[in-house]
């Protein structure tokens, strides 16, 4: 018995860099919605989406959601991937994938809010009179 080398008769279009490349094109590109954040919404959303012979994402649909925003977030990521081509000797194939891409929030720990005070300028029209006083602060809160 000989050990004969499986053949493959058709190649389908593969991520480049393999499944930890793609995983990390998905976390590089999320961005997490802001009405599921505001609901502080977390789950899966589970995708099917084709591949075409030139590497394209040709049609991406859910299989089963969230809502609040992330189902098009997902969306909108996966139609950001390129697959490499697959060499199939002029045969036109169309792979189907499937995926599910991860909503979780972040620890309550993690979330910093760094504020700056600046003087709020502003120039009384020439009908008013200015207050006496002190000065006026605004803030700005930056998450992240």
């Amino acid at each position: 018995m000989e050990n004969k080398k499986e053949k493959k008769f058709i190649n389908l279009p593969k991520y480049p860099g393999g499944k930890t490349a793609f995983q990390e094109f998905i976390r590089k590109n999320l961005h997490y919605p802001a009405e599921a954040l505001e609901q502080r919404i977390e789950g899966e959303v589970y995708l099917k989406y084709r591949v075409n012979g030139l590497g394209k994402v040709v049609d991406v649909r859910v299989i089963h959601g969230l809502g609040h925003g992330c189902d098009e977030e997902a969306i909108r990521v996966i139609w950001l991937l390129k697959y490499e081509k697959a060499k199939n000797r002029g045969l036109r194939v169309t792979a189907t994938m499937r995926t599910k891409i991860n909503f979780k929030l972040p620890p309550a720990g993690s979330l910093t809010i760094n504020y700056v005070t600046k003087p709020k300028t502003s120039t009384p029209a020439k009908t008013e009179t200015p207050k006496s006083g002190g000065q006026t602060y605004g803030y700005t809160i930056t998450i992240g």
